[in-house]
């Protein structure tokens, strides 16, 4: 349509320019009004996008009106997807809203971008007055402060009372997400919290109440040994009750160790620790428990490399990791110790060629009393609660436990320490081996 008209208006200036015979004067004229068509339609079109509010577009004719009708088609379509984003982002905020978890939203330096209704019961955030505040300037916390100066792209998490009232607990998430944003996600963990301590109190008290029969049994079975172990007719009697009383009494201790351990927070105490040292130790005592099942024990350890912590404790967590390692390794297999350290911080190793443990166990091995094989445990005098004191004793720390084993190939335990707990030599560390 818009070709034919040009056609026609194209004939209509060749008539007139035939019949008048003046073709210089006509297509000046023809030049000036198309000019002057254009000009109008350019004015139309500049005012209708900067001060026009109505979405139809001017009328006109030929060329502009195709222009005017494919620039109201776009501008309709860009309009129709803005409204469909506003109303995404309306809904998503409207349930984030109705969420009983509380949610803030900041920006890479921790500014308060946006809050739920939850974040203003739970952390005390105020809205819109709190916008473009630090978070750190609301939740004065001082492991919260701690917490967020660890900068990092990766989700962590951590518990801490609410600062609006202080009898409820919240587990705050820290989730980075898009390029320089983070979600803020708490959420009441009162009830739970209560819950918990109200389960470590039980087997604390319980453990504690039995220590006293224990120790009564265990005496007089030490009695009975030394009256009637010469004796055929009670000796394996009395052996049963030492060696069930002396399990018991092991099973009470980790009980307590782990309850204390779960109960408390960072380790009091705390002193530099000399790890190179700690295993030396450790070695000479798994020596001791292989006996004459004469495993291969070495070491090697970077002298100078040192951990903040209490010794008794990371004492604890070694030593049941090395006793894993013999009780589960056959006879005359090899054991290995290595403690190093690189970016990341700082890395305690044991290596075992022992049966190995299956894919489908590993993520339950720190679960109090669960056993891989729970006769082969139980003949080897294990309570079930070596591992879980192992995983308390390094969140205690810090740190984290990773285990890789295979079925027949043996098992690795890696106990992972940041940087911030570890002294560094000052020159190249020197190996030390046993």
């Amino acid at each position: 349509m818009v070709y034919v008209r040009a056609s026609l208006a194209l004939l209509a200036v060749l008539l007139l320019g035939l019949l008048t015979g003046r073709w210089l004067l006509v297509l000046l004229l023809a030049a000036l009004a198309a000019l002057v068509w254009d000009w109008i339609n350019l004015r139309r079109l500049e005012h209708w996008l900067r001060l026009a509010r109505k979405l139809d577009p001017p009328k006109s004719v030929g060329l502009w009106g195709e222009v005017f009708d494919g620039l109201h088609r776009m501008r309709k379509r860009s309009r129709d997807r803005d409204q469909r984003r506003r109303n995404l982002v309306r809904n998503y905020r409207d349930s984030i809203k109705a969420m009983p978890d509380a949610t803030v939203v900041l920006s890479g330096d921790y500014q308060v971008e946006w809050c739920n209704q939850a974040a203003r019961d739970l952390l005390g955030l105020r809205w819109p007055q709190d916008e473009g505040q630090r978070i750190s300037n609301i939740v004065r916390h001082p492991e919260f402060v701690t917490f967020l100066s660890q900068y990092t792209r990766e989700a962590r998490m951590i518990s801490l009372p609410s600062p609006v009232d202080g009898r409820l607990w919240l587990e705050v998430r820290l989730v980075p997400y898009a390029k320089k944003r983070y979600l803020l996600l708490a959420r009441d963990t009162t009830a739970l919290r209560r819950l918990e301590t109200m389960r470590s109190d039980f087997v604390a008290n319980v453990s504690h109440e039995l220590r006293t029969p224990l120790t009564v049994i265990y005496g007089v079975s030490e009695t009975l040994g030394q009256e009637l172990g010469d004796d055929p007719e009670y000796a394996r009697s009395v052996q049963l009750l030492q060696e069930q009383a002396e399990r018991m009494k092991t099973l009470v201790d980790d009980l307590l160790l782990l309850a204390r351990l779960e109960t408390g927070g960072a380790p009091r105490d705390r002193q530099w620790i000399d790890v190179a040292q700690l295993l030396g130790v450790l070695v000479e005592e798994g020596r001791l428990l292989s006996g004459s099942r004469q495993h291969q024990i070495a070491m090697e350890a970077d002298s100078g490399l040192m951990v903040l912590g209490n010794e008794k404790e990371l004492h604890s967590a070694f030593a049941n990791l090395l006793a894993n390692a013999i009780n589960y390794t056959p006879d005359g297999g090899r054991i290995d110790l290595h403690w190093s350290s690189d970016a990341s911080g700082a890395q305690f190793r044991i290596r075992d060629t022992g049966i190995g443990i299956g894919a489908q166990h590993i993520e339950r091995l720190t679960e109090r009393f669960y056993r891989v094989d729970t006769g082969r445990s139980k003949s080897r005098g294990g309570t079930g609660l070596g591992l879980a004191i192992v995983k308390h004793v390094l969140m205690r720390h810090g740190a984290q436990l990773t285990i890789h084993s295979e079925p027949g190939k043996g098992s690795t335990f890696v106990c992972s320490f940041p940087p911030g707990i570890l002294r560094y030599p000052s020159l190249d560390p020197e190996r030390v081996t046993a």
